[in-house]
């Protein structure tokens, strides 16, 4: 049996029970998301009946329910590996909306809501960026929520929100104007003056249902305010882990696009042998390889630091896993990752660029994961600030 894309054996750094579940997720997905994940892709929709069976994993934050880091990484990378939207609907909803509930709902809200949303009984959204307002969306955010007696009367547009179209609830963002304080609200998507309207014409992520989220006097009771929140810099613990996950996607986009491209190699005969069989095509599958082996490093150690591993030191003394180190992991990673997929599609020739064989799709959704939870430039001017001292950002 041929080695698969975990060439340093990360994986084995799991506990045996952790090791035992991973084993069970990829069961799953090879059973239940694989064999479909392309038709859904193109037909752009999104899967609600995989949802019980999803839930039945019970993967829902792993860390809150005693998993190490690394395995909570490695749960994104699989599920990215078997299909980059799935892993993208699942992230959106644990390690936002419910990471969320944990991090900043009351004790009556996480009550009212944890259980259910952890089961999957009711899904969540996150609604942070806007039309005009995604990287700069933390001084720029235009949305508003005003005080009316027992009530918060909120106006304005979100855009790109997974998850949006069928969601139950969000977890939505908002500017006091008053005050100029940024607030957080658990949003019932069924109250009147939302209307939701999915974004068409993707050519990433086509099976997440990305909306465009308008707020016409919507009224929410204070009982549906986070009162964990305060500011924007409220939001750099969701956002920050978020951003990790992301570049586990990363990972997992590189995995299977090593699968893909090997699979091919090996079984694609030209002048009378395998493609694996030239030096250019071994070259190509080493380096995509390399890329994904480092990257794997990369996350795993950022996502330690995250939890405060080693001893809770980190390397020159400064704040464990603080957001230049996600940053610096997200852009690197989805750096190579981009080289990874090129490789992977131009391996494949013209039957790169057909969904058939896989390798379109990973392709292209390659270019959402570049982008979200912070473009590479965004992440790249983050960690340079860090470094240097001197923002670059105005």
């Amino acid at each position: 049996m041929l080695p698969d894309a975990d060439f340093f054996q990360f994986e084995h750094l799991l506990s045996e029970a952790e090791a035992a579940k991973l084993a069970e997720l990829r069961s799953f997905l090879a059973a239940e998301v694989t064999p479909h994940a392309t038709r859904w892709w193109n037909e752009a929709h999104f899967p609600v009946e995989l949802l019980p069976g999803l839930a039945s994993l019970g993967l829902s934050t792993p860390v809150q329910r005693g998993y190490s880091p690394l395995f909570a990484g490695l749960v994104i990378a699989e599920m990215t590996r078997a299909d980059t939207s799935i892993a993208t609907f699942f992230m959106v909803h644990h390690d936002l909306f419910v990471e969320g509930l944990h991090a900043f709902g009351s004790e009556e809200q996480r009550s009212r809501l944890l259980g259910d949303a952890q089961a999957l009984k009711i899904t969540g959204a996150f609604a942070l960026t806007e039309p005009d307002h995604g990287s700069d969306v933390a001084g720029g955010m235009a949305t508003t929520a005003e005080r009316d007696g027992a009530t918060w009367v909120l106006n304005g547009t979100k855009r790109w929100i997974g998850n949006g179209t069928f969601c139950d609830w969000m977890l939505l963002w908002a500017r006091e104007p008053a005050t100029g304080k940024v607030r957080g609200f658990l949003l019932d998507a069924s109250l009147p003056g939302i209307k939701r309207t999915r974004i068409e014409n993707k050519t990433a992520l086509r099976t997440v249902q990305n909306a465009d989220i308008e707020l016409t006097e919507v009224r929410v009771s204070e009982e549906d305010r986070l009162a964990g929140i305060d500011s924007f810099d409220d939001t750099k613990h969701l956002l920050r882990g978020s951003r990790i996950m992301v570049g586990w996607q990363a990972v997992g986009q590189q995995m299977a696009a090593f699968d893909v491209a090997r699979a091919y190699a090996v079984e694609r005969l030209q002048f009378g042998r395998p493609l694996a069989g030239f030096q250019l095509v071994q070259e190509q599958l080493v380096r995509m390889l390399g890329n994904t082996v480092a990257s794997t490093g990369m996350l795993a150690r950022v996502s330690d630091l995250e939890q405060g591993g080693y001893g809770g030191r980190s390397g020159n003394g400064s704040a464990r896993g603080d957001m230049a180190r996600a940053a610096l992991a997200k852009s690197y990673a989805s750096r190579l990752m981009r080289e990874t997929v090129s490789l992977g599609r131009g391996l494949l020739g013209g039957n790169g660029i057909v969904t058939d064989y896989r390798m379109a799709k990973i392709f292209a959704d390659a270019e959402a994961i570049y982008t979200y939870e912070g473009s590479y430039e965004i992440n790249t001017l983050i960690a340079g600030r860090e470094i240097t001292g001197v923002s670059a950002l105005r």
